[in-house]
């Protein structure tokens, strides 16, 4: 059994900022892709790995409503008894939504009526499979948006106008030519989600941060994810500056030491842009430039990969 592949994601906007119901904008990134599989020749290590965290999960799905989810509880013992594992390229603790593409695959192969891809999306579906994933993921996480498996299973680039009201939509065309790009930057550090989220939600007792959120942070989210989807670049990079520069002044713990100078190198250069990719403390950073070109040469030595061209 080979199952369809599943993709990671990439939140570009709203870290953090969609808890308080900010704007967000996740994209498909399908560099990295997992599938469900079994073998009749014995499992390596990775793999009898992966084979016990499925068992796992699949127990943990049993405590969920089934008024939320079904699922056929057979297939799922079939396939256990057939040793199934999650075979994944996605890094683990890189905030590029690993568990996310589990939880896609998991649904897609056992959950009984489920939402298809293949029908109309209205918002009301979106919105169940939203909750779906966000009571599936919490096994991972304590608490899930249920963003990231609902991005993976799509495969399309989704909206958050606020935490009840999603919507999958179009981005602007690539242009493989164009000077600008969306860029991840490896940190080298895996990460859990859980601490840095509580580090925010903690944060968010003092009221000062609390107000920098409500007065700044979110309005710069907001006017980001307009700016790009509308294509609208040149707004976007002087939005983008401000909200690289929030995060470097009240964001501090989630950004691993030995690259808080170069975060400040870009915002005093302006050749490039840093900011969090998902609840940062490690894993991927994401980066925006107006010249790819340019932002290489400063970043070189450091591993780099560009995700989007504009």
């Amino acid at each position: 059994m080979k199952g369809p592949l599943f993709y990671a994601k990439i939140l570009l906007f709203g870290e953090y900022g969609i808890i308080k119901d900010s704007k967000g904008l996740s994209i498909p990134y399908n560099h990295f892709k997992g599938s469900l599989k079994t073998s009749n020749l014995g499992l390596d290590v990775l793999q009898k790995k992966s084979h016990v965290k499925v068992k796992e999960f699949t127990c943990f799905l049993k405590s969920i409503d089934s008024k939320v989810v079904c699922f056929d509880w057979d297939k799922v013992n079939n396939d256990l008894e057939k040793h199934i594992y999650f075979d994944s390229s996605i890094p683990q603790g890189y905030g590029v939504g690993s568990s996310g593409a589990l939880v896609a695959a998991v649904y897609d192969r056992y959950a009984k009526d489920k939402i298809t891809v293949l029908e109309n999306l209205t918002k009301i579906k979106l919105q169940k499979l939203k909750l779906i994933f966000s009571q599936m993921e919490s096994f991972f996480h304590g608490k899930s948006s249920g963003l990231d498996p609902l991005n993976s299973y799509l495969s399309l680039p989704i909206l958050i106008n606020s935490i009840d009201n999603i919507e999958s939509t179009g981005i602007p065309s690539q242009n493989m030519d164009g000077n600008g790009a969306v860029f991840l930057l490896d940190s080298g550090l895996a990460r859990k989600t859980a601490p840095m989220v509580s580090l925010f939600m903690e944060n968010m007792k003092n009221e000062s941060f609390n107000k920098m959120m409500k007065n700044q942070f979110i309005s710069t989210t907001d006017m980001c994810v307009e700016d790009f989807l509308g294509g609208n670049y040149k707004n976007l990079f002087l939005n983008l500056k401000e909200l690289s520069n929030l995060v470097f002044h009240n964001f501090k713990p989630m950004i691993p030491d030995h690259y808080k100078d170069l975060w400040l190198r870009g915002l005093n250069t302006n050749s490039y842009y840093l900011k969090l990719c998902g609840s940062g403390g490690g894993g991927y950073i994401l980066g925006f430039t107006q010249d790819w070109i340019r932002a290489k040469k400063e970043l070189s030595g450091y591993d780099i990969q560009s995700v989007y061209h504009f």
